[in-house]
């Protein structure tokens, strides 16, 4: 029993060691990922200052956003171009021209425009809004390209609930402080602070200027991305009984191949090839997932603002999270049984499955290295997992469709996300077999009860999505 005690007692010590490393190597990519992802906000809500940028607009002019301090300033966000957003056309058209009538009234107003465009190929913002809505355009406008150099740095600002704001009319005080957001339309939601017009918009630099203007007026919706939570949140995931006890499988034949003396001793042997293969699998693992969130991300800038994706996200969130209770193919079983008869009768033989080839494969390259060898396994597996594991993965990967992220940080998010997916293997690959079993069999109990929880939590957050669709912002 005292000798059982000291080996779980090192087994526990090394893996400790594992995940403090682990997360310690990612903490400094996290931090990196909260500072591209969020504009540079002080402790103190009245302290916002507006990042800064040098830029050339579409009259050659090169200028500082600091060049306009000493004045009140007005950044206005848009996004015109071809195609144009028809949900979104009566306020585009609206706050730019009440814009023009407060600069024709006033040209002492310090105006910018940024436009964010999809479209490189499209002409201009300024020259189609001058075009289509007849409006004379006097002040800097700046047209900026996907993946939104300038833009980014405001994310949290034209960002509304997890939507874009088009338009957003931000006001910049003579000290280049933040004061006022206005998020004036919600794409695939509606109007939110409506177009400000031009006696309005007066006012407040009236009020900006003297002494009556208090605090931070509007809302940041920031986009805080923790690593850490990306991370932990591909360890929960990963614990599907059906895909752990795969992995397992799948990994202990490997072992067992590769070297099966030592593998199959009854002790807690470690293994320092093994233990370099288990971190190959999972850097094999966040390969595919980085791929994969640099795809999600990009879609998600092109469906993330069509009304229906709310409706249509949640209803997918609620089915998968159900799935975590009873397999949507029981469930539907009557009706797709309607389709899967064979009048004739006759039996199919399958052919191998994908991970059965690709465990042959990876087999096939040890002779040239171990490490490459459990990497491509690792690919393979992440690209044929159980499809149990989809109820799992799939909710992440709408969720991040969902975020007004770049494809470069949708990538290294599901990167971080990857590692955690694939970090059980790790000790099962480095104690010898009777040990990983053992871990093994812990995982899956684990995984049973946190499948159901991650369930009810699938659930409750399709039930937002879904609710925003009719309006009702839950969340």
């Amino acid at each position: 029993m005292a000798m059982a005690k000291e080996k779980m007692s090192k087994i526990g010590f090394f893996l400790s060691l594992i995940l403090i490393l682990t997360i310690g190597a990612i903490s400094d990519c996290g931090a990196q990922m909260s500072a591209e992802n969020s504009a540079p906000i002080s402790a103190s809500i009245s302290a916002v200052i507006a990042p800064d940028f040098t830029v050339t607009d579409v009259n050659g002019r090169t200028f500082n956003l600091s060049d306009f301090r000493g004045e009140p300033l007005i950044l206005h966000i848009t996004n015109i171009e071809i195609p144009l957003c028809r949900e979104c056309e009566t306020h585009l058209k609206d706050q730019v021209k009440e814009l023009a009538a407060l600069k024709a009234a006033d040209p002492n107003v310090q105006i910018v425009t940024l436009n964010l465009r999809k479209n490189p190929y499209s002409r201009d913002g300024r020259s189609l809004a001058e075009g289509w809505w007849k409006v004379n355009i006097t002040w800097p406008w700046i047209e900026d390209i996907e993946p939104y150099s300038i833009g980014s740095k405001y994310l949290d600002y034209w960002n509304v609930r997890g939507g874009s704001s088009n338009p957003t009319v931000l006001l910049i005080d003579k000290d280049g402080k933040i004061a006022g957001i206005y998020h004036v339309y919600r794409v695939g939601e509606g109007e939110v602070d409506g177009v400000l017009t031009a006696e309005t918009l007066s006012k407040k630099l009236q009020d900006l200027k003297g002494s009556q203007w208090k605090g931070l007026e509007g809302e940041i919706s920031q986009q805080n991305v923790s690593a850490l939570g990306m991370f932990i949140l591909g360890i929960v995931t990963s614990l599907a009984p059906c895909s752990i006890a795969l992995m397992i499988a799948v990994f202990s034949y490997v072992m067992t191949v590769r070297r099966k003396d030592e593998y199959l001793r009854k002790s807690t042997s470690t293994s320092k090839e093994g233990f370099m293969m288990g971190v190959a699998f999972t850097l094999g693992m966040a390969a595919v997932f980085f791929v994969l969130g640099l795809f999600i991300s990009q879609v998600g800038l092109l469906i993330r603002d069509a009304r229906i994706f709310d409706l249509a996200a949640g209803i997918v969130m609620i089915l998968l999270g159900i799935s975590n209770f009873k397999p949507l193919g029981e469930i539907f079983a009557p009706v797709t049984s309607i389709f899967r008869k064979n009048p004739s009768g006759e039996v199919h033989e399958k052919g191998e499955s994908l991970i059965q080839k690709s465990v042959k494969t990876s087999i096939g390259l040890f002779k040239y290295s171990a490490f490459i060898s459990a990497f491509s396994l690792g690919v393979f597996f992440a690209l044929g997992w159980a499809p149990c594991a989809l109820s799992m993965v799939l909710p992440v990967l709408i969720w991040l469709a969902s975020q007004n992220v770049t494809p470069l940080m949708g990538g290294m998010m599901l990167f971080i996300f990857g590692l955690g997916h694939g970090v059980p293997i790790i000790p099962i690959s480095t104690f010898s077999r009777t040990v990983g079993g053992r871990i093994g069999d812990k995982y899956i109990a684990i995984g049973s009860w946190t499948t159901k929880f991650f369930g009810l939590l699938v659930i409750a957050v399709g039930v937002v999505y879904a609710a925003r669709y009719f309006g009702f912002v839950l969340w």
